[in-house]
């Protein structure tokens, strides 16, 4: 079974850039445009481009399928906190993580951005129950389908913020990040894409925990 971060690897590295307009459905065949959405094969930690009609197939969250549809929901958590001791104890060496559930594996996983793409975190679960415990209403990601992403920027913990995002904008942003790093920390383009795009997710998304 692939692990979390060969998943990662094998999307910002050896995928295609999104099916272009006029390509295919990856299990039906059917025509499907630039704009589309995505299947998730929880197994095999595979994110398939599918028409309507596939993705349909697939919205239903509580039951036992082997392949998931990746909702469209963005929330912020405004009340969120995370103190410097915390992020520490999580063991994430940047300001920037995502952490989501993976079912196959039965646990949380965490990775962040860096200029080989995506790397794993071996997130202490005792840690990171912590800091669920401190804000349950950050706790409503769907397993395989939707991640957590925070960040703590260098200006301080006070300024840290949490968002729910779609587990395929998680893949565009640390396929993107890859190909803007530059040295050691990333560069100037790095730093700027991602002020734009925790700006645009966080302007999409509505409040979560209300």
């Amino acid at each position: 079974m692939s692990s979390p971060l060969g998943v990662l690897r094998r999307l910002t590295v050896d995928r295609k850039p999104a099916v272009a307009a006029g390509e295919r459905c990856e299990m039906c065949a059917e025509t499907i445009a630039a704009e589309h959405q995505h299947v998730v094969n929880v197994e095999g930690r595979q994110l398939l481009c599918v028409c309507r009609g596939c993705y349909l197939l697939f919205t239903d969250q509580n039951a036992t399928l082997r392949y998931r549809a990746v909702p469209d929901r963005y929330l912020r958590f405004p009340g969120f906190t995370i103190s410097h001791g915390e992020w520490d104890a999580l063991e994430i060496p940047v300001g920037l993580a995502f952490f989501f559930d993976n079912s196959a594996l039965g646990r949380t996983v965490a990775f962040y951005p860096g200029p080989m793409g995506a790397t794993e975190s071996e997130l202490p679960l005792d840690e990171w129950r912590t800091v669920l415990d401190r804000h349950p209403e950050i706790a409503v990601a769907v397993p395989d389908v939707e991640a957590l992403m925070i960040r703590v920027p260098e200006r301080g913990t006070a300024e840290a913020a949490c968002l729910l995002l779609p587990i395929d904008a998680c893949y565009e942003f640390v396929g993107r990040m890859r190909m803007l790093w530059r040295g050691f920390d990333g560069g100037q383009d790095v730093h700027r894409y991602l002020d734009e795009f925790f700006d645009a997710v966080s302007a999409r998304a509505r409040p979560g925990g209300v």
